[in-house]
């Protein structure tokens, strides 16, 4: 590699792959992206709201006004009129619903506008198709609030960009954009990769790329859910979705807007909402026999009362069940806290798997630990001599900072934490699987695997190697100056999560890694991971998470490895802050944020939506039968039993809505173990 290169940043191990995901089926941010969420099914196929509820008023007033000034029987005819029509209206769309296997509470609205028509009771008639037609915009309302997190992803996304024109390059080759540079602004679609791109201050960074500007400070909590800036140096790789600080920076993409990180998070998010959990089957069970004991119940308070009033007020009472709309509402209100959190969930199903898992199974690389080697101690030959340890880091790492290699950063960055300086070096050469030799300060510098090194400097020894720790060999002139021992660390936050998915009711934690078990034991063992399956091809953690006894299984991975096993768990969970696509595009869930921490949240996450979903169809349906057993005493006449649900409904969504924000002290929490900066 050519010396005159610019030097490499402290840290590159942080450097992600360009991504290479689907581009949503519209673009980000345009209009009609924002609304396609499917949100809660509806029930009926009434008109598009709120014109429902603006017809309603109006037929209400007019009924009233009518009434008030002696012209009864037009008012009853005006009530009676409307709510039959809405009623075909209902009939029609609840027919659509059972050919499709939908069966839910429609049939009793349907019966309740009859009934009370038929007996007379023609403003509890209108005032059941308001309550339709409310329900209806109080459940639209529940959707948008509970994915105000999801559409802003969408909303904030940027539709332009302003490129540099390659001609107002410096000349020395290196990027730059000085304040009266030549920018062009263009679509965000016409970005390439290697465009030179300029962020102005308080604008999103329209696509991944590596920073040409000496520093910059972003805004991440979109991307991570971290509330605090990051602080970058030239050569970081930022991704897109970021938000720009104060200071104008320029970037070098590395990948089209379509391909990047946030273009990535919003397929994810628009795939979110399209699922449905089997809590929400469940609830769509439920109205079955729920129907039929309100039927059942609407028949007996007639047959004994001898006055089908009551039977009306019961049917009154039952419908809208509120049940079919917590669930939903719950539901996506836990996908929206998990996005604020960094966490993408990719299906409702997902959220409730993550609550009820058993068992949970870890790759060992890039996930349990950092999948960045860190160097952990530094061997000198004794013909290195009078060098020291320092001297000989100095030297490797000035070698090294022309390296792409993965070790090469971990060498640089060690220098720069012991404050080394790094010299400058001329015909520096690396030589692919081999090492990097460069002239540093006069002397030849040799840098890499043990042949590599040995055909300059002649033989050298065994290094003392422990389980997991791999050398990097260095010759410094015609010497043998020693080796640099690095080893990939577990994660700090490890053996927390571990502790806190057992205590969540996680029953076994397992680790699966394609490493011998010299090397993966130890990890384990600090991790407190009580079973370890060692030696593991694709297939044979695939085939181990099938046979797991005790499930759900989640699966935690970042690798292409990690694919297959990440689609055959129950749940899989991807690291995508620095993980592959394909381990990103197998799972239902993806941690858009480098913190293994995040792992025990979103299973904290679904087992709080699951549990308010569950008391939400239960505050429901409690409330209902109440009501309905009032109305089948003849306590609660028809138009006081509307308007009782009513509130019913209104109560049930509220507390479903609980689910999209988190309890303060667990928030607090959760900000407090992903704070974390980077330089």
């Amino acid at each position: 590699m050519p010396a005159d290169l610019p030097a490499r940043p402290g840290s590159r191990s942080g450097r992600d792959q360009a991504q290479t995901v689907p581009r949503p089926s519209r673009p980000a941010g345009h209009p009609d992206a924002a609304s396609e969420d499917p949100g809660v099914r509806r029930r009926t196929s009434l008109p598009r709201l709120p014109w429902l509820v603006v017809i309603t008023c109006v037929v209400i007033t007019a009924t009233i006004l009518l009434d008030a000034v002696g012209a009864g029987a037009a008012a009853q005819r005006i009530a009676t009129s409307y709510s039959l029509a809405v009623a075909a209206v209902q009939a029609y769309g609840m027919l659509r619903d059972i050919r499709k296997g939908h069966w839910g509470v429609d049939l009793l609205a349907l019966m309740a506008i009859v009934a009370t028509a038929a007996t007379g009771e023609y403003y509890a008639s209108i005032v059941v198709v308001l309550m339709i037609a409310s329900g209806q915009a109080l459940d639209d309302f529940a959707s948008a609030r509970a994915q105000t997190q999801l559409r802003a992803l969408l909303e904030r996304a940027p539709r332009s960009a302003h490129r540099v024109m390659e001609e107002e390059r410096d000349q020395d080759g290196t990027d730059g954009a000085s304040a009266g540079g030549t920018i062009e602004d263009v679509p965000i679609d016409d970005l390439r990769v290697g465009d030179l791109v300029l962020v102005r201050p308080a604008e999103v960074v329209p696509a991944d790329g590596t920073l040409t500007a000496d520093s910059a400070t972003l805004d991440e909590s979109m991307l991570t859910g971290e509330s605090l800036p990051v602080d970058y140096v030239r050569g970081a790789h930022i991704l897109s979705g970021s938000l720009n600080g104060a200071e104008a920076l320029t970037l070098r993409a590395t990948a089209t807007p379509a391909h990047s990180q946030y273009s990535r998070i919003v397929a994810l998010v628009a795939e979110a909402s399209a699922s449905r959990s089997p809590t929400v089957r469940l609830a769509d069970r439920f109205a079955v026999p729920f129907t039929a004991f309100a039927l059942a119940l609407a028949a007996l308070s007639w047959v004994l009362s001898s006055d089908p009033t009551r039977a009306a007020a019961v049917l009154v009472a039952a419908t809208p069940c509120p049940l079919l709309i917590a669930a939903p509402v719950a539901f996506l209100g836990g996908i929206s806290r998990a996005a604020r959190a960094g966490i993408i969930v990719r299906s409702t199903q997902a959220l409730e798997q993550l609550a009820r898992a058993r068992s949970v199974a870890f790759d060992k690389t890039g996930t349990l630990t950092s999948g960045t080697p860190l160097v952990g101690a530094i061997v000198l030959a004794p013909t290195a001599a009078p060098l020291t340890e320092d001297e000989v880091l100095g030297l490797t790492a000035s070698a090294e900072q022309y390296s792409t290699h993965v070790l090469a950063a971990a060498i640089v960055a060690e220098a720069a934490r012991r404050g080394l300086a790094l010299h400058p070096a001329s015909g520096a050469q690396e030589l692919a699987t081999d090492g990097v030799r460069a002239e540093v300060a006069g002397t030849t510098v040799a840098v890499g695997k043990r042949r590599f090194v040995e055909r300059l400097v002649g033989p050298v020894p065994d290094p003392p190697l422990s389980p997991g720790e791999t050398a990097v060999y260095v010759g410094v002139g015609e010497r043998f100056a020693g080796c640099i021992l690095l080893r990939d660390a577990l994660r700090g936050t490890a053996p927390s999560t571990i502790r806190s998915l057992v205590a969540l009711g996680v029953r076994e934690v397992l680790m699966l890694t394609g490493d011998v078990e010299a090397t993966a034991r130890p990890i384990a063992r600090e991790a407190g991971v009580g079973t370890i399956h060692t030696d593991c091809l694709p297939g044979d953690k695939v085939e181990i998470v099938r046979n797991l006894p005790e499930r759900p299984v989640i699966m935690v991975g970042d690798g292409v490895n990690d694919a297959p096993v990440l689609a055959a768990a129950d749940v899989g969970i991807a690291m995508g802050a620095r993980g592959s696509t394909a381990a990103s595009e197998s799972a239902e869930v993806v941690i858009t944020v480098d913190d293994l921490a995040k792992v025990g949240e979103a299973v904290l996450i679904g087992k709080r939506t699951l549990r308010i979903a569950l008391q939400s169809i239960g505050i429901g349906i409690g409330l209902s039968l109440v009501l309905m057993t009032a109305a089948a005493l003849g306590l609660v006449p028809p138009l006081a039993g509307a308007f009782g649900q009513e509130g019913i409904d209104l109560l049930t969504i509220l507390y479903a809505l609980r689910a999209a924000r988190a309890p303060r002290s667990e928030a607090r929490g959760s900000t407090d173990a992903g704070r974390s900066t980077r330089g």
